[in-house]
């Protein structure tokens, strides 16, 4: 589902960035809101701004942006409004559009301060309609340009670029559009950044992309995700946790399964991009499993790891979807032991060849997803009631708040110093989050 969040040093900043959809997106936030900085534009007397850093993935994300777009127009009238990301990549004439809107630019370069020491005369004193897009071709991008933070101020967990865009062609994705083609960040890098990080105090680091197992394709020696991970744990011993965001079944490698199975600071929970448990709708999709290569994958993690945990994507309502290939996907994720389901009812994006397929009645499209919403329930729940009684390792986040190894929310029962690590014994649980003894 899309999520907002907003970056800034604090409330009264002249640079406030508000980010829609992934984790690598909020990251990109982030690095926009420096970026600006860097280039003058964090003084409200040069220009007072708000980036709207948009998502692709749903026409829910789209619309959100536009409505936080419009809200931001009738809160400050004489703020300047730049809307930037996936969105604004593949339709930046629709932003362009929006009298509310000021600048649209392109992914390509939003984290690079020389782009906004470009804009901030413009921005000051009014861009010329023919200079209101400035959106660069993403399919000509080859280099990695990441945002690469040294710290983030208020998180305990850090997250880190290594990977952006995608070679692949899914139906009904639009992002290989907005992100262009697969690009890695060397792995000597990775290991370095993530050394700073551990010298600032974050206990544990996630790997993010797009495409995250596909890292390393385009760089010299061809070296794999699972390669990365080794060379991060050796490379820099001190960090305590290491995690991975979303990442595709066929393309893990045998050094990550054999990483997942000897490494005890990699977190023994995976989040994969499943989409699907029907055949023919997998094959629809574009997707390059099957439902049967699906389950042989979970089984062969289980081997490697007997106590990860596992979570997935799920499309609800993908054009075609008769309610007996609904129920495969259900019974598939009850069957695979999931514990974690992302549920996307099915959103047609323009320019996607999912689009011109026969579509189902929205009305259909919503009540496939809340069947699905139901499986996921009853499948966190069960995954939550077998942690009751154990003891846990727990990562103190804000709030009383904090996640396990397996990833698993958790509410404390009492004070304990964020940031540290804690070994909790789990007395119950909620339905949504583990409670803490």
């Amino acid at each position: 589902m899309p999520l907002a969040a907003e970056c800034g040093k604090d409330a009264g900043d002249a640079v406030r960035v508000v980010s829609f959809g992934c984790r690598l997106n909020a990251l990109e936030g982030d690095g926009i809101a420096r970026a600006a900085a860097a280039a003058g534009l964090a003084d409200a007397r040069v220009v007072d701004m708000l980036v709207v850093n948009t998502c692709a993935v749903t026409a829910e994300a789209v619309r959100q942006a536009r409505q936080a777009i419009r809200r931001a127009r009738r809160e400050d009238p004489a703020r300047r409004i730049v809307v930037t990301g996936c969105a604004a990549q593949t339709d930046p004439e629709a932003f362009a559009r929006m009298d509310e809107v000021d600048l649209v630019l392109g992914n390509a370069a939003k984290t690079d301060p020389g782009t906004w020491a470009g804009a901030r005369a413009a921005l000051a004193f009014g861009i010329p309609d023919e200079q209101k897009v400035q959106v660069q071709d993403m399919a000509a991008v080859r280099a990695a340009t990441p945002h690469l933070a040294d710290r983030f101020d208020g998180h305990t967990r850090a997250f880190v670029e290594v990977q952006n865009g995608c070679d692949h062609r899914c139906t009904f994705c639009i992002i290989p559009f907005g992100r262009g083609p697969s690009r890695s960040v060397p792995m000597g890098a990775v290991v370095e950044h993530v050394r700073r990080l551990v010298e600032n105090g974050h206990r544990e680091a996630v790997l993010t992309g797009v495409d995250l197992t596909a890292y390393g394709a385009d760089l010299p020696g061809t070296p794999t995700l699972g390669r990365l991970v080794r060379a991060v744990l050796k490379g820099v011993p001190e960090l305590a946790r290491l995690r991975l965001s979303s990442i595709d079944a066929v393309e893990a490698d045998d050094v990550l399964m054999r990483a997942l199975a000897e490494e005890e600071r990699l977190m023994p929970h995976l989040h994969l991009s499943f989409q699907s448990g029907d055949d023919l709708i997998l094959k629809r999709m574009k997707r390059r499993h099957t439902r049967a290569e699906a389950l042989a994958f979970v089984a062969a993690l289980r081997r490697a790891r007997p106590d990860v945990v596992l979570g997935a994507d799920m499309i609800a309502g993908f054009p075609t979807e008769t309610e007996v290939q609904a129920r495969a996907t259900r019974a598939f994720a009850e069957e695979a032991g999931l514990a974690f389901l992302h549920v996307f009812p099915f959103s047609a994006r323009p320019g996607t060849p999912a689009a011109r397929m026969p579509l189902l009645p929205p009305p259909v499209v919503v009540e496939r997803a809340l069947r699905l919403r139901e499986t996921a329930s009853a499948l966190l729940r069960r995954h939550l009631g077998a942690q009751v009684g154990r003891r846990r390792t727990v990562l103190v986040e804000a709030g009383g708040r904090g996640h396990t190894e397996h990833f698993t929310p958790v509410r404390l029962a009492r004070p304990t110093e964020r940031g540290s690590l804690a070994e909790l014994r789990i007395a119950g649980h909620d339905g949504v989050r583990l409670i803490a003894a």
